[in-house]
């Protein structure tokens, strides 16, 4: 089993931390509309998505299930509130460092050194049959 199989992970000396990015249902609704509006987007959806969005209540039980069957002291979920991308990235490496002991890396301070400056250098212009184009 999969608990099992965990434990014999903690047990070598891993340690398992195991996260699970959960979005809202509206939320979900919300990013693959955007993906099917939006052609810069249109690549991330895959008809994969669309069954998923048609199961959505079939998939969140079998989420649920799965999370109660392999929830286990030795190496337990922590669940994500994602709706927020960029906060539940930082939510979760916050909370990641915070399960690791660790010790700060000191670091010397970095100056950026001044730029050498020859009088007799030019800088040619790039001939314009060799840049891509700028249609953004």
């Amino acid at each position: 089993s999969a608990p099992e199989f965990e434990r014999m992970l903690v047990r070598s000396g891993i340690q398992l931390i195991k996260y699970w990015f959960s979005i809202s249902d509206d939320e979900q609704r919300v990013r693959f509309l955007g993906r099917i509006h939006d052609p810069l987007k249109q690549w991330k959806l895959s008809p994969m998505d669309l069954e998923s969005r048609r199961r959505w209540e079939e998939y969140t039980k079998a989420k649920e299930v799965m999370l109660e069957r392999t929830h286990i002291p030795e190496s337990p979920w922590w669940v994500v509130p994602a709706d927020d991308k960029k906060r539940a990235r930082l939510n979760c490496i916050h909370h990641l460092l915070s399960q690791i002991a660790y010790q700060e890396v000191p670091h010397a301070d970095i100056e950026l050194p001044a730029r050498e400056r020859r009088e007799d250098y030019i800088r040619h212009p790039v001939p314009n049959d060799i840049i891509v184009p700028e249609v953004y």
